[in-house]
Order: structure tokens, then sequence, then C-alpha cells
């Protein structure tokens, strides 16, 4: 079975679930975020797209229902033992396939939490699901449950961290020896990719980041590709994964000599971050992070190019994004503890001169501080 996990860790986790839905007085959870069925169960797939929805009792049951195509990726990825599948024809309406689960499970009448964030659960669905299950059942957003449990990596998730880690350095030194004058994106991108995978990575989250010329300030992957020039700028965003842990980094890499006022908005990312490490420590909201980041900007005359977020957390996530919750903004009172990983991204854009500057780590938050899970240079690289 590819499970990653054991089942004393899996089973912790679940314990801890119910426990919160106890305290929320939930007497059960609808799960529709991929990242809680594989957090729960180890259960691997992107047929999410899909409707499909695990169920998880205050007592400890879980059921699957999801679709023919993900029977055995259930069965070969995950602990789950009772999977059912609803069948695909016309018109049909699997919501009232869950309420039959639920209704074996005594679910009548009691109160379950349901995830509304979730990229499986579509607009349609959900106003499926709510009428199927009006009057049969009392339901409230309990979104964030299991995201809440998630943010605090237990080891066993802090050794995949690592390793994803490593990849993201790997493709990044690969990135550095690809890149110079008439170098073309799609050969540096295969070189980053080639060493991720060949490490036994997977792929990431979301569409790795690449852009040069004018376009050096998007923070957004687009298509298309273009050769670099003698004089440049490229911008790289990305993520090394493992087992779908994610370890980001970002880099600004000069072709050519930097103007003098690039070479000082990437030094002002340089303080930033280290300014931001320093503060990154338990205790400390989000919000504080947050602020230190833009002090710096502001102070060195950047608050117009600046975004208003810098980072956020980093862990098992599915297409179509890394980024999970929280984020790095201001006034955000969530709570820094140890166990934490965090992608701090320090981002200028000057539009006004077509100028870039960004770095980008990841750190994990320790008892006293916070540790670069990633290693290479934070110089600037000029090609």
């Amino acid at each position: 079975m590819a499970v990653h996990f054991s089942g004393d860790e899996l089973a912790k986790r679940r314990a801890a679930t119910c426990r919160a839905m106890i305290d929320r007085g939930l007497d059960g959870l609808l799960m529709f975020r991929q990242e809680s069925m594989f957090y729960l169960t180890g259960y691997d797939t992107f047929g999410y797209v899909f409707f499909q929805c695990l169920y998880l009792g205050a007592d400890g049951r879980m059921t699957l229902l999801t679709r023919a195509p993900d029977l055995r990726q259930a069965q070969n990825t995950s602990v789950l033992e009772d999977i059912r599948v609803w069948v695909d024809r016309d018109g049909v309406d699997p919501t009232v396939d869950l309420r039959d689960i639920l209704e074996e499970h005594g679910a009548k009448g009691s109160k379950l939490g349901v995830e509304l964030e979730a990229y499986g659960l579509t607009g349609r669905n959900w106003q499926l699901l709510s009428d199927t299950l009006d009057g049969f059942c009392r339901t409230e957003d309990a979104s964030d449950l299991v995201s809440r449990q998630r943010v605090v990596k237990s080891e066993a998730e802090l050794v995949y961290v690592r390793r994803a880690a490593e990849l993201a350095d790997a493709a990044l030194e690969a990135a550095w020896q690809t890149t110079g004058a008439g170098a073309f994106e799609g050969d540096i991108l295969a070189a980053m990719q080639s060493v991720m995978f060949a490490g036994g990575g997977d792929y990431p989250g979301n569409d790795h980041v690449i852009a040069s010329g004018r376009d050096a300030l998007l923070v957004r992957y687009f298509s298309g590709r273009r050769h670099l020039d003698a004089d440049d700028q490229l911008t790289l965003e990305f993520a090394g994964s493992w087992r779908h842990y994610h370890a980001c980094l970002m880099r600004l890499i000069r072709i050519g000599k930097p103007q003098e006022r690039q070479a000082h908005m990437y030094a002002t990312c340089q303080e930033a971050l280290d300014d931001v490490m320093t503060t990154l420590k338990p205790g400390q909201t989000m919000g504080t992070v947050f602020d230190a980041h833009a002090r710096v900007f502001d102070q060195a005359g950047y608050r117009e190019h600046r975004l208003n977020a810098c980072g956020y957390s980093l862990g098992t996530t599915f297409a179509p994004n890394w980024m999970d919750w929280p984020m790095f903004y201001a006034d955000n009172p969530v709570e820094i503890e140890p166990g934490m990983v965090f992608f701090l991204h320090m981002i200028l854009a000057d539009s006004t001169a077509d100028l870039g500057a960004s770095l980008g780590e990841t750190v994990v938050v320790t008892e006293t501080g916070c540790e670069r899970l990633t290693k290479c240079s934070l110089e600037l690289v000029v090609k």
C-alpha cells in the first residue's frame, strides 16, 4: 500500500479531529478537501475534481463516497475500509447516496460540519447537497477544522518537508547553471523539473513561475517561452514537493550587470527577509511578522512596489495551489507556534522602471525562532 505514514500516526490525527468536532458540538464532518482526506487517511488522488466526500463521525467511523476510478485508488493509498461508489449516469445526484450513507451512520437529526472552502465542492454540488440534507440534519461551515490541525507539523511530516527543501535547492542550482544570455526558458524549467523528478519528487500544487523581461514583475505562471537577452531579468518561484509536502523558493536572477536601483531593491529584499526571520518566533502573530516586512520596504521608499502579504503556511496541498492557511498580512491575529512551516516571500515590482526583485525562503518555526530549510545562497546571482 502506498500510505506514507504509520497507522498510529494517522489514528492520532483522526482522534484529534474527533476531539475538535466534539468541542464544537459537531456529530460528524463532511470532508471535501483533498488535503484533509490525505492527512487523516493517506488517500491520494486528483479525483476530487468530481463529487466525492469523506465522512468522519465523532465516534471515529469513516466512509468515503467516490467514483469507480477512485475505488482502487483509495484501497491502495489509504487506510479506508468502507468505500462506496456512486454510479455515473445522466441526471445522477450523488448527494442522495451521501444522505443514505449518513442515515446508516445514524446522522439523521444530527449536527454536521461541512468543508465549504474546498475545490472539490463546487457551488452547484453544494446547492444539491444543501437541498438533499434540508430537513435531514443541520450543517455548519467547518472548513477550518482540519486545516487548523494540519498547520503544526509532526516530526514525521517534517521529514518530508526537509526532503522537499533538498529538492528545491537542487532545482535552484540547476536553474543557475542553465540561465544566461540566450538561454531558453523551457530549458531552464526542464532542468529544474528533471532534478526534482529524478530525486523522487512529486508535481507541486501549482505551476512554477518563470518570467523574464518586463514580465519578471509577475508572480503567476503564464503560458509562453522566450530566450533571455544579454541584459535581462528572470523571476523564478517554485516548490520542491515530496509526498505532497512543499518547500518553496523564489529568486531574481540577473542577466548582465544590474542597474543600481535593482541592486538596491534586491538588497532591501535581503534586509526584509532578515527582519522577518528575526521576528518569526513562537508567541508572535502573523500580523506582527508582516509588519516587519512592510516596515523595511516602506522605510526604503518602496511602499507602492510591495505586496500586501509576505508569505503563507506550507504543507501537504493539492492542485490548484501550494498555498496553505494561514497567510502573513496586516493584523492577522493567528499566533505562531513551533512546528509551523512557512514560505516567506519578499517581492518588489516597480512597474515604472520595469524592474523586479524577489527573494523567498521556506522556514520551520522552532522553540526559540525559525530555521531555514532551504540552503542556497541568498545573494543576487548575476549571469
